[in-house]
């Protein structure tokens, strides 16, 4: 009989994680998805809510809710030292995302600009300021929850938790697993 085909053989099982959990682990489907949502949320809210103050003000929430909330659950994948190019990079397509997206509405002549619809003209003008926003509140979400994460870690709040991150040369090219199972 030949070696090659064992007598007995071993069960592997593979756990899957789940469908947001694999999304979350890459950062330009994460991104992009993001940026698609936040720009058909702000045609809406400023076809839509033109009269209310509230609306916008709710609209607002919603949307940094989004924003933030996406981003943080593609960072908490990885360790802190990778997010000073992580986050940077997830704004970066996440604007993408948000100008092809504005680029569709803009052809449709649905992409509200002020009181008037957006022209062509004006794409690359509202394509800056939706870099520098998302880049300055990515930026500073990531800084701030970093900030935040190291206070934990070096106050004993989470003793179960390492007091210092792991080496990124080690494991940056896998995600950190937190130890939550499905």
């Amino acid at each position: 009989m030949s070696h090659f085909f064992p007598r007995q053989s071993v069960e592997w099982r593979l756990e899957e994680p789940a469908a947001f959990r694999r999304l979350s682990l890459s950062i330009i489907e994460m991104a992009l998805l993001t940026g698609i949502v936040l720009r058909v949320l702000r045609a809406l809210t400023f076809t839509m809510g033109r009269a209310s103050w509230l609306f916008y003000g709710a609209a607002f929430l919603v949307w940094t809710a989004i924003l933030l909330g996406m981003t943080t659950a593609y960072l908490a994948n990885w360790t802190i030292r990778s997010w000073l190019w992580r986050a940077p990079l997830f704004a970066l397509i996440e604007t993408a995302g948000e100008m092809g997206t504005s680029l569709l509405l803009i052809a449709m002549r649905r992409e509200p600009e002020g009181r008037v619809r957006a022209e062509f003209h004006d794409w690359p003008s509202m394509a800056l300021r939706a870099l520098l926003q998302s880049e300055l509140s990515i930026c500073v979400w990531a800084a701030l929850l970093a900030c935040v994460i190291i206070f934990v870690r070096r106050s004993g709040m989470a003793p179960q938790v390492e007091a210092e991150p792991v080496d990124d040369e080690a494991v940056d090219h896998e995600p950190v697993d937190h130890g939550v199972t499905s």
